[in-house]
């Protein structure tokens, strides 16, 4: 596979929220928690948001980082860009909030999808998914350029798009049986990715998720889609720009 993007990354139509595309194409990042004596303690984890763009954590009982959450929930999660080669002057984000066990089956296919390789143990009795209400986002994408911003910044509002919801499973699965093409066409060529097997992970109003490998990238549709009718449209405009 090739090291470096044969396409610069396309400009995005309109603003989107950085600190949203940091969560969507995370797959690790670092998780601070309260120790019993009050001191901080910080371990690596791995992450999937889900639909909402709330990150969800598959967590140990073993782990000293779930026992700190049991017994105070207040937590910070970093995540980072792990496209750049600088990691000081990579975009990255503090999620401040609270991180509490959830049981939702749509979480955990999710989590599972992302990292398949966590199938072989989210079974056992001990372990268990964690979600994170995101309160306030400390974000810094690069020198001098510093904000805090609400949890909000990091959300997906579906508050509109119930139709499309209740298709998104079926256009995901139609667009990795019939047109693994244009997904290769939308990484490589409007997202800058190499060469790769690439996959359509999930979809929302605002975007969707591909993957290859451990790598997962975040395309943004040109406008917001509510229903698959205009799903439809967008990744039929998207495949002929790429092609362009």
């Amino acid at each position: 596979m090739a090291s470096k993007p044969a396409h610069p990354r396309r400009k995005e139509a309109y603003p989107v929220s950085p600190v949203l595309r940091l969560i969507q194409e995370c797959r690790i990042a670092t998780l601070a928690t309260i120790e019993a004596d009050g001191g901080p303690y910080a371990s690596l984890v791995t992450l999937a948001p889900d639909a909402e763009g709330a990150p969800v954590l598959l967590l140990s009982d073993l782990a000293r980082h779930t026992r700190n959450l049991r017994s105070n929930p207040r937590a910070s999660l970093l995540v980072a860009d792990a496209q750049s080669t600088d990691p000081l002057d990579a975009p990255r984000a503090s999620l401040m909030g609270e991180i509490a066990p959830t049981d939702d089956p749509e979480a955990r296919e999710r989590f599972l999808a992302r990292h398949p390789d966590a199938s072989g143990f989210a079974g056992f009795s001990d372990f268990h998914l964690f979600r994170m209400r995101v309160d306030e986002v400390h974000l810094v994408e690069g020198f001098g350029r510093i904000a805090t911003l609400p949890g909000s910044a990091a959300a997906i509002d579906w508050s509109d798009a119930e139709a499309l919801r209740e298709r998104a499973a079926g256009a995901i699965a139609h667009m990795n049986e019939d047109h693994l093409d244009a997904i290769a066409l939308y990484a490589q060529k409007l997202l800058g990715a190499p060469e790769g097997d690439w996959r359509m992970l999930s979809l929302d109003p605002l975007g969707c998720n591909l993957m290859c490998g451990t790598t997962v990238r975040r395309l943004t549709f040109p406008q917001r889609i509510t229903n698959s009718a205009a799903l439809r449209q967008v990744l039929v405009q998207l495949a002929q720009e790429a092609r362009t």
